[in-house]
């Protein structure tokens, strides 16, 4: 894989924008509102990013990130998804996306639903179930691919061949899939979903409670490292008043250090 589309710009798409261009890999993004509102993003990202439209994201791409909420999958060009692996990141909020019947009763699936809309594409569902500042803080490509030291990210989808290749984009943003025992159904769900298996969750957690315990260290020590507390001393003004003052050698009028 040398490119990346992402097609949706927000938290979770410059996150995993970030984290391709670390890897080494070309990303195309898009969002709905034009290429020439992410050029500050662009340019943050660097040279291996270029900003396009929906159609250029989906087709340029060696895999499609998918980060749109459910209510606009209607807006996507769905042709230029045909026959992309697209790693779908949506979660279903009704607050947001609206209720949907299928998706309120569970006789559906957000991504069945992103499927159906994207017929000519391969779903898988990653990136769904982690915050994007646990998903920046918690990536980890120096470490092993496999190892303990990298964060679990579930995958979920029917199609093998591209659960595997979101498992090698995983692998890629320095992260991992769950060991077989945990790779079951339920996956797809948002984390701390209780269909989530718990040696999931349990990983989770204790991946987010570090990345927790990292950031109160660094704050801690910014803190310290921080300009240091003016002295309580302060100068003061005599007034001057009486019959020494402004004489020569006198001390009537001139400031005084005081506690």
């Amino acid at each position: 894989m040398t490119t990346l589309g992402i097609v949706g710009a927000g938290h979770i798409g410059s996150t995993v924008a970030r984290l391709a261009v670390d890897a080494g890999l070309d990303v195309v993004l898009a969002n709905s509102r034009g290429p020439e509102t992410l050029a500050d993003l662009v340019a943050d990202l660097g040279p291996c990013a270029r900003a396009g439209t929906a159609t250029e994201a989906a087709r340029a791409g060696d895999l499609v990130v998918l980060t749109v909420p459910l209510k606009a999958l209607g807006d996507l060009p769905a042709d230029a998804f045909d026959g992309q692996v697209v790693l779908d990141t949506g979660n279903y909020y009704p607050q947001r996306d609206g209720h949907i019947g299928e998706l309120d009763d569970e006789s559906t699936s957000s991504s069945e639903l992103t499927a159906r809309t994207l017929p000519g594409a391969r779903v898988v569902k990653v990136f769904n179930n982690i915050f994007f500042g646990h998903l920046a803080a918690l990536a980890r490509p120096q470490a092993a691919a496999g190892s303990d030291e990298r964060s679990v990210l579930p995958i979920a989808g029917d199609d093998a061949d591209a659960k595997q290749a979101a498992t090698r984009a995983a692998r890629h943003a320095g992260l991992r899939r769950p060991r077989r025992r945990a790779a079951r159904r339920g996956l797809a769900l948002p984390a701390g979903h209780p269909g989530v298996r718990r040696p999931v969750r349990r990983q989770q957690r204790r991946d987010v409670e570090r990345c927790d315990r990292q950031a109160g260290r660094r704050r801690r020590a910014a803190c310290h490292a921080g300009p240091r507390r003016p002295s309580r001393r302060r100068l003061t003004v005599l007034s001057g008043a009486g019959r020494h003052a402004g004489r020569p050698g006198s001390h009537a009028g001139r400031p005084r250090r005081t506690r």
